[in-house]
């Protein structure tokens, strides 16, 4: 379907890639990985044609339709969001629209409805919108959601409308840039069954070690050092494995190659001057001129592991709630809630988007009124919240390294410096002001500070945003060592099942009128074991 031959690409100054390798069988499911720089988005845009190697081509099967999601959509129109998903014309739009006025009006006899009727059946359409609802539905969304404007929702629900349109279009070579992104715990465990049923081709980048064990079969490495591409059969942990296995036998190698030289060498030397060594010296010297020397061989990038502060101790009883109502307007989120956080718990809330996550935490944090009840925290509590959103914290007028070393005085240099390394900041990174950061880089710094004087009550959600897989796994280290109390919302199942202890479950009533908290006193597998959400019930296939 897809083959690259002897691709050369340079990017600033930089060789991304040279003469390097690689191609995609149909049906094949495959993840592009390499560290953050590498050249895996540059290597996307060259497949899609938005982009030219320098040296090399790239050989597409001429009959294969490609459809691509990027990680940021742009800025929603007033297409419906049904009509997002059904990936229709401006012409069907036209027809759709016509279709539904009538509908509204019960004019079901005019002319122009039985025009737009037909036409619409000519396109399909009615094939093309059940299929599309079904996967909307699978993808978070609600009936009622499906004729709203798209500019009535946020940049996350629009990327989901568009994940739905590729779906329904169902192309032969399905790329996607980070899918989970945008997606809640359910909406993700929804896509990671249907892309398992898939029958197309897929093509993914992505920070979701979890996501992608279930789904890839291939995993193709940018090595930045070598600059190419190696192919590896199995899903993420078993390219983990081979990694450090081939790792492994070229260390062996190198050294192999480097005691044998240095036998020849010392034959050398040994017996430069005797008239009668002198052919086997010349013919050792001649061999070692040869001779391809392995360069030694780089270790394979691993998470960082640091040691910070543990927070102070606190009571036993480090939050209660008890019957806390919460609305905004009209709309109940919460009625009669009781809670109790306890001193070592760690909590994961979960649930679809809307359901009240978000607004949970921020309960907890004292960030929003609550309408009743009571909100009491333990007389040692010492609170902190980590939003991906929340940036005020920052003063604009310090460098990174200085907001840093300002929240944790104690803190040395050179270890502000690695560990904002580990967090993507490097070299003359750490120099740039907090006022110019862009609103990702804003997030990691804030999650910086936390990890360098953490609280010992800790509220994050959705931490792992903005971070590569090794950032990740530098971040769950550290939270292991953290002896405080920890409350999360996140969609990575990775960083879930490492982390979680206890799993809150945040529906809605069958009514709709509040959120229903339900407590499951486990680890995320026997979360979704109890719950059911390990079945294929509702599942959209392929």
């Amino acid at each position: 379907m897809l083959t690259i031959k002897k691709l050369t690409k340079t990017l600033g100054g930089r060789t991304l890639l040279r003469e390097a390798e690689m191609s995609i069988n149909w049906g094949e499911r495959v993840a592009l990985v390499g560290p953050n720089g590498a050249g895996k988005s540059t290597l996307f845009r060259m497949i899609l044609g938005e982009d030219s190697p320098d040296e090399g081509n790239i050989e597409r099967d001429e009959y294969a339709i490609t459809g691509y999601l990027p990680q940021e959509a742009g800025e929603p129109t007033d297409e419906t969001i049904i009509e997002i998903a059904m990936g229709i014309t401006p012409e069907m739009i036209g027809i759709l629209r016509t279709m539904r006025e009538h509908e509204k009006t019960g004019d079901l006899s005019h002319p122009d409805f039985a025009k737009a009727q037909d036409q619409f059946t000519h396109l399909n359409g009615y094939q093309l919108e059940p299929k599309a609802k079904k996967i909307l539905a699978g993808l978070g969304f609600k009936q009622n959601d499906f004729h709203k404007p798209a500019r009535e929702y946020s940049g996350g629900w629009v990327m989901r409308a568009h994940l739905a349109q590729l779906l329904v279009m169902e192309p032969d070579l399905l790329m996607l840039d980070e899918p989970t992104n945008h997606l809640d715990l359910l909406s993700l465990l929804w896509l990671q069954r249907y892309l398992l049923n898939y029958s197309g081709a897929v093509l993914m980048i992505s920070h979701d070690r979890d996501f992608m064990d279930a789904i890839i079969e291939t995993v193709i490495e940018i090595d930045p050092d070598a600059a190419k591409l190696i192919s590896y059969t199995g899903n993420y942990s078993s390219y983990l494995e081979q990694r450090e296995k081939t790792y492994e036998q070229r260390v062996q190698a190198y050294r192999n190659q480097n005691k044998e030289i240095e036998g020849h060498q010392e034959f050398i030397d040994r017996f430069r001057q005797i008239g009668s060594k002198a052919a086997q010296v010349q013919s050792r010297i001649k061999f070692l001129d040869k001779l391809e020397r392995i360069e030694k061989p780089r270790a394979p990038r691993k998470p960082f592991k640091f040691t910070f502060p543990q927070p102070p101790r606190s009571n036993q009883k480090v939050m209660e709630l008890s019957k806390v109502g919460q609305a905004y307007g009209e709309k109940c989120i919460y009625k009669d809630l009781d809670l109790t956080i306890e001193r070592g718990d760690r909590i994961v809330l979960v649930g679809p988007n809307g359901a009240g996550k978000s607004t949970l935490l921020k309960i907890i944090a004292g960030l929003i009124p609550i309408n009743s009840g009571k909100r009491e925290p333990g007389y040692a509590t010492k609170l902190g919240y980590y939003s991906q959103h929340r940036l005020e914290t920052l003063n604009e007028n310090n460098t990174v390294l200085e907001e840093v070393m300002g929240a944790c005085p104690t803190l040395r240099d050179e270890e502000a410096r690695s560990i904002l390394g580990t967090f993507l900041f490097r070299r003359t990174d750490v120099e740039k002001r907090c006022g110019i950061l862009s609103g990702g880089e804003k997030s990691r710094l804030n999650l910086v500070k936390f990890l360098v004087d953490p609280p010992n009550l800790l509220l994050m959600d959705e931490p792992t945003t903005h971070l590569d897989i090794l950032s990740i796994d530098s971040l769950v280290n550290a939270l292991k060592g953290y002896e405080g109390t920890l409350v999360f919302i996140s969609h990575d199942v990775h960083f879930i099942r490492t982390l979680a202890e206890t799993t809150l479950h945040i529906t809605r009533n069958a009514e709709d009128t509040a959120a229903v908290v339900t407590r499951y006193t486990g680890g995320y597998d026997y979360f979704i074991e109890k719950s059911g959400l390990n079945d294929d019930r509702g599942a959209v296939t392929a």
